[in-house]
């Protein structure tokens, strides 16, 4: 657990560098098909956030799976980022695919449900839902830092992720350019690969590309961004 404590904290801005707001678009696609467009708004109110991700199928998959995808994720910020107390994953028209994750800091105590089903687990310090993990790289100092480990929740379990940091990249986006670095969770055989572009300006993703263990991706890529310092 230190090794993820080390990791998280060890690199983190004061809370005040992230902006006020974001909004970010991203064009989704799988086998070089466009599929989906996701909109994320993220705010800041003093000590608090809130984070909506919407995404909305397109084409073909409309057609066999037409309901939109809507994460939420609220919670506190503190000298550390973000600090979440609640999370939902939501599918329109089926609820086979909720999830749920509570989180109490001061019993540190997560509480998950899904399919009806609800699990209690210590929580780490540091986890991060699978949407603010993604904005927590505003909070990181990065230039330094060789890899990144930490815990990470999507409602119906809690799992360890590990990046390695790359080398910066140079990606053209519908948003326009965008220096990026590189991020790899160095997956084994087998195993879901992720990697990530974070822009070097904001360190907010422009690029996500998750390669299933079939070999079957799906690419994410800004289309859009607005910024409230």
């Amino acid at each position: 657990m230190k090794r993820f404590l080390f990791f998280w904290l060890a690199f983190c801005s004061p809370a005040f560098a992230a902006p006020a707001g974001v909004q970010a678009s991203y064009d989704v696609f799988m086998s070089g098909m466009k599929v989906g467009q996701m909109t994320e708004t993220y705010t800041r109110s003093d000590d608090h956030y809130t984070l909506t991700s919407t995404t909305t199928p397109l084409g073909l998959l409309a057609a066999f799976k037409p309901g939109k995808i809507i994460s939420n994720s609220r919670g506190l910020i503190d000298k550390n980022g973000l600090r979440p107390q609640r999370f939902d994953h939501i599918r329109e028209g089926d609820a086979s695919k909720e999830s749920h994750a509570e989180f109490d800091w001061d019993a540190m105590q997560l509480t998950l449900t899904h399919q009806s089903q609800q699990t209690r687990l210590a929580l780490p310090e540091g986890t991060q839902d699978r949407l603010s993990a993604m904005y927590q790289f505003m909070f990181l100092r990065l230039d330094k830092v060789a890899a990144l480990d930490f815990m990470m929740t999507d409602g119906s379990k809690l799992d360890s992720y590990h990046y390695a940091v790359g080398p910066r990249q140079k990606l053209d986006t519908a948003a326009g350019s965008c220096d990026s670095l590189y991020l790899d969770n160095q997956a084994k055989p087998g195993e879901s690969r992720t990697e990530i572009w974070l822009s070097t300006q904001n360190k907010l993703p422009c690029k996500m590309i998750i390669t299933d263990a079939h070999g079957e991706q799906i690419v994410q890529l800004l289309s859009g961004l607005h910024i409230t310092p």
